[in-house]
């Protein structure tokens, strides 16, 4: 089957990505949007749109019935889900199977498996994998999953049974956080997944966080396109991710991907996923280093094209090939690593008030043109930055043929990147980037936590662009540093 009209089920950047590459395969495009999204790039891009309802996200982007209405009409045969919303959503799948519409993603059994943490770590235990002690509580009532937590043992971890991407968790280090963490992480369960279902899981502390993408196709082809580390958080949630991880030796990496290859096969796994590892210890991973199995996103990660640049390949075309029929267009020793790329998540919030998501117009956003630099972003010049969806505003990704290089080009493009009408955390990423434990590759998971304090503004001088942008947008001189120079939505807000 050649796909000929794609429906992308989703919004922003994720969306802008596969209609691109929906242009280059001759495909045609069809847009999904809310109310608040009218006017989005997506919107613009797409060679057909259909509104889909308000804002919640429970009334559009979460609608079966919306989305396959929309679909329908436009004479869509495949719809592809991008990430969050539906896309690990077994029940969506199946729908669009029984309606005749080509999900483009895996089986629906597939992510039913790997959707539900008990079913998963079964099979992921017979598959020989390590897995973290964890428990799905029968009584999912709060008082239910407090007395999980009490029987696991601090630390713990109250995570989402449905979806990833760090939504729905929340770590619990004292037996007073359970009543305000089990209600916050069910309630942000719901909101981005449509599931309130908790899981509760033993925290690690201090560990690695290693990934690995994989991808399969209906002829019984299967491969890894190697690893990404994903160490440096914030709330679970991932800002800087990099390929090949910095400190993995050969050995390791064969373990690791043996590992995830196994997990995919124990659920005839097809097209792209990713099998997600916490790995224990600071140092070099070695031959003995240990790792346990955290979870299987089903679906295209945002960090997919740390992958694709460092591999050489085009997952979201592959994605389309598979889902067509075709075998998988690479075979496993063709495969290879090339270089360093690294990717920081820019979005529009303030680290200084604990990432409070931002709101506001786009007056100055200007993306950075350099060698060695992509940008997937769903945002021009101009565009409103809403309240009610993910605050991400583009992806930067640096590829050099060195670690080194890569960062030292990251943050020049970070700094040729300004954005003034909302607060960013683009201030926030360069002290990231360019501190001396990242640049050592001495991170784990509670890296940000740790060292806080150093990845806020310092006292210097106002960038040129801003000082410019200021003074385009107000009678009064622009001459005062503002508190972070690179995040200066708040300054804009007062003067526009």
């Amino acid at each position: 089957m050649t796909i000929r009209r794609l429906l992308i089920a989703n919004r922003g950047e994720i969306a802008v990505r596969i209609i691109r590459a929906c242009r280059e395969r001759g495909v045609e495009s069809v847009a999904v949007f809310s109310e608040p999204d009218a006017k989005a790039r997506h919107v613009a891009l797409a060679d057909r749109a259909v509104a889909i309802g308000p804002a919640p996200s429970v009334d559009s982007y979460l609608s079966f019935e919306k989305i396959l209405d929309a679909a329908r009409s436009t004479g869509a045969d495949a719809i592809h889900p991008g990430y969050g919303f539906l896309s690990q959503n077994a029940k969506f799948a199946e729908a669009c199977r029984k309606s005749g519409i080509t999900f483009v993603g895996p089986s629906a059994s597939a992510i039913a498996a790997m959707g539900s943490k008990i079913e998963a770590r079964r099979l992921v235990d017979q598959a020989g994998v390590p897995v973290v002690p964890g428990e799905l509580p029968r009584d999912q009532s709060d008082a239910g999953v407090a007395a999980a937590i009490d029987r696991l043992g601090l630390p713990a971890l109250v995570k989402a049974s449905a979806g990833g991407g760090g939504k729905g968790m929340r770590p619990i280090r004292a037996t007073s956080d359970v009543a305000e963490a089990v209600p916050a992480a069910r309630r942000e369960a719901l909101s981005s997944f449509g599931d309130g279902t908790l899981y509760i899981e033993r925290l690690l502390e201090r560990p690695r966080h290693i990934e690995v993408q994989v991808f399969g196709d209906d002829h019984g082809g299967l491969v890894h396109l190697f690893e990404r580390e994903c160490s440096v958080q914030r709330r679970h949630q991932k800002i800087i991710e990099e390929s090949p991880a910095p400190v993995v030796t050969p050995e390791f990496r064969a373990r690791v991907a043996d590992a995830a290859l196994r997990v995919a096969r124990a659920v005839s796994y097809t097209n792209a996923g990713t099998v997600e590892f916490l790995v224990e210890g600071t140092g070099t991973m070695s031959a003995k280093t240990p790792f346990y199995f955290l979870e299987m996103n089903t679906r295209l990660q945002v960090e997919h094209g740390v992958t694709e640049l460092v591999a050489g390949v085009d997952l979201v075309h592959a994605q389309l090939d598979v889902a067509g029929g075709q075998p998988l267009p690479w075979q496993q020793a063709a495969l290879g690593q090339r270089g360093h790329a690294i990717e920081a998540r820019v979005y529009a919030e303030d680290p200084t008030t604990n990432f409070l998501p931002q709101a506001g117009r786009l007056l100055l956003y200007r993306e950075p043109r350099m060698p060695g630099v992509r940008v997937d972003s769903g945002v021009v010049e101009g565009d409103a930055v809403g309240v009610h969806y993910d605050p991400l505003i583009a992806k930067v990704i640096a590829a050099a043929d060195s670690r080194g290089r890569a960062i030292d080009r990251l943050l020049a493009a970070l700094r040729d990147f300004p954005v003034l009408g909302v607060r960013t955390n683009i201030g926030f990423l360069l002290r990231v980037l360019d501190h001396a434990n990242f640049r050592a590759a001495r991170v784990d998971t509670g890296f940000l936590d740790r060292d806080n304090a150093s990845f806020f503004a310092r006292p210097n001088e106002t960038p040129d662009f801003v000082q410019a942008a200021l003074a385009a947008h107000s009678d009064r001189p622009a001459t005062k540093s503002v508190k972070d120079p690179w995040d200066s939505g708040s300054h804009a807000r007062r003067i526009v």
